[in-house]
């Protein structure tokens, strides 16, 4: 392993995609914090490193590997709990993989996987969570209060305990399409503290009501990182929802155009923190786009071609979305 920085350093992280026949190249990089692969099955490239993860989602097109680079050596390992990390003195990057059959199902699975990565933030000194990406399969299986997203909810609500709304990470929970019934859970903390954003167009999600279950979804629209820190913002999941509605159930195009509405929001809330922000994405932003019906996948490239300038990389990924009636969602960071 490498020596880890200082804890004083400030953090720094670069996010950028890459061909997958770079992985050895990537995993040699004594800076590299986190790679992750999108191809479902066996066409996945093998790897026991713990700064690698690969997602079960399939991506449509060139596969591509999301690349995470500090400006620092970088640590890494797995504790005895299964918790793969890597972490370089300022920034920490953790994963679980935790088979639901072991655990009763979705709801046990996630409390568990929470639980987990509190105890791993704790034990390697990195107390403030930024950002939480949570995979699993199917997602929007079951009806009401026995939906798997909203059972996935009150799990991860158990695992947390006590929840301070002013702390809440950013996050995104989408569903993948292969069967495994094994949440994904990783996430980036940090030694400082950053500031979680809300959409001003959007209810805070942790404030929705009981139509969406008993529980209601634990995160921030997304996430500014500490002031004299060098990382992008991070954005969670964003979708065709105003107040706490989805909107445009029928039309994939006018989903698209309300969940670029909400980004423009909620770039504007940053921007009142952090003017250096551009308003709009550029060459600095990098996204993710879940689209839940492969058919419409070219349509939704199209639109994509004129609500983003040709410079913006971005990954589309065939996966279900965390409500039925939302037809695509889109996370990703965002940076000048």
């Amino acid at each position: 392993m490498n020596a880890q920085a200082s804890p004083a350093a400030a953090a720094a992280l670069h996010i950028d995609y890459a061909d997958p026949s770079q992985l050895p190249a990537l995993l040699a990089d004594p800076q590299v914090l986190a790679v992750f692969g999108f191809q479902a099955g066996d066409a996945a490239a093998p790897s026991d490193d713990p700064r690698y993860l690969q997602v079960g989602l399939q991506a449509d097109g060139v596969a591509k590997l999301e690349v995470w680079r500090s400006d620092k050596p970088v640590s890494h390992g797995r504790d005895a709990n299964g918790v793969a990390w890597a972490s370089d003195g300022a920034l920490m990057f953790g994963a679980l993989q935790v088979d639901e059959n072991l655990h009763g199902g979705i709801l046990g699975a996630s409390e568990h996987a929470y639980a987990q990565m509190l105890q791993a933030l704790s034990a390697h000194a990195y107390p403030h969570l930024l950002r939480i990406w949570n995979y699993l399969d199917a997602i929007t299986e079951g009806e009401a209060d026995n939906e798997r997203y909203r059972e996935f909810c009150v799990g991860r609500a158990r695992g947390i305990g006590a929840i301070d709304t002013a702390t809440l990470p950013a996050a995104t929970a989408i569903g993948r399409l292969d069967g495994v019934r094994v949440l994904q859970v990783y996430w980036l903390a940090a030694r400082d503290a950053g500031t979680p954003l809300e959409n001003p167009r959007q209810v805070s999600a942790y404030r929705y009501p009981r139509q969406y279950g008993r529980q209601s979804p634990s995160f921030a629209r997304a996430m500014l990182a500490a002031s004299g820190s060098r990382l992008p913002l991070l954005l969670s999941g964003t979708a065709s929802v105003v107040g706490h509605a989805t909107l445009h159930g029928d039309c994939t195009q006018r989903q698209l155009q309300e969940t670029f509405a909400n980004f423009e929001a909620l770039i504007g809330a940053a921007r009142a923190h952090r003017p250096s922000l551009p308003a709009q994405f550029g060459e600095g932003s990098r996204l993710k786009v879940y689209v839940r019906d492969a058919a419409e996948i070219g349509d939704v490239r199209a639109a994509l071609a004129l609500h983003l300038p040709a410079q913006v990389p971005y990954i589309v990924l065939h996966a279900a979305v965390c409500r039925r009636d939302l037809r695509v969602e889109i996370d990703g960071v965002h940076d000048a």
